[in-house]
């Protein structure tokens, strides 16, 4: 990839605001992709938006089991609600891929958005506590609740919008409650992790789960052989903000 000096220094600088550290800048902006070690997971999730429109009530069941299992609140207040998976319209999502002569069924239509668990994280980088981190072992991009003080740094650096922030205690929100699942409480942030609580045993997220004709699949990505690699090797599709260098891995196929 060539990249002249004017370009390098506009996406330096954009590298910088979003905290992107930990590697020289170049790299990142370049798209390099850390190489893969032996025996280490890389879980990645391709949604179908093409299935999706099909099938649009789909994306309220996979919210809906999302937010049931992790003890997310229904908060009626867009400044205050908490959010790990959801829905935004084509062209508020990626306004990278918008343009004047996109289809208005595509254009207008909601896609489900959550947590990138970007390769080169941003909201790792910034986080004076280590309340997030990216796990070396397969990539997510996990929350501590307990060392989480709240600083919003994290919400700040993500260029995704994929954090919410507890503005009041969340469980006095919940209409029922998991008790597999923690409860957070106010002044933390949270987020999407890709269920990790499922991975381990075993089995897929819960929106994954609640798919019925494949929406959404995951999988890892070092594994040539899975089916994750296979979909993105033969389809073509996009992520949020690539121009960024975050490297998201949550793919759409539209």
């Amino acid at each position: 990839m060539k990249i002249n000096r004017r370009k390098f220094l506009t996406l330096a600088g954009a590298a910088a605001a979003f905290g992107i550290a930990g590697k020289p800048t170049y790299n990142i902006l370049a798209g390099e992709k850390v190489k893969s070690k032996a025996g280490v997971k890389r879980f990645a999730m391709v949604i179908n938006l093409k299935k999706l429109m099909e099938n649009p009530q789909i994306m309220d069941a996979c919210i809906d089991a999302c937010h049931k299992a992790h003890n997310v609140p229904n908060i009626d207040n867009a400044k205050k609600e908490v959010k790990w998976i959801w829905k935004e319209k084509f062209h508020h999502a990626f306004l990278e891929q918008d343009n004047y002569h996109l289809p208005a069924k595509v254009r207008n239509h909601p896609v489900l958005l959550l947590c990138n668990h970007c390769d080169n994280p941003p909201c790792v980088n910034v986080c004076p506590t280590k309340a997030t981190w990216k796990r070396d072992e397969d990539g997510i991009v996990m929350m501590d609740w307990h060392r989480c003080i709240g600083c919003r740094y994290c919400m700040a650096a993500c260029p995704y919008g994929s954090r919410s922030f507890n503005w009041k205690d969340p469980r006095l929100a919940l209409k029922e409650k998991t008790s597999e699942f923690p409860t957070r409480m106010k002044g933390v942030v949270e987020k999407c992790t890709f269920c990790d609580e499922r991975i381990v045993k075993g089995k897929l997220p819960h929106c994954v789960e609640a798919c019925k004709n494949g929406e959404i699949m995951f999988g890892d990505l070092n594994d040539r052989n899975s089916e994750i690699r296979q979909i993105l090797k033969d389809t073509y599709s996009i992520r949020r903000k690539p121009e960024l260098g975050t490297q998201p891995e949550i793919y759409y196929i539209i």
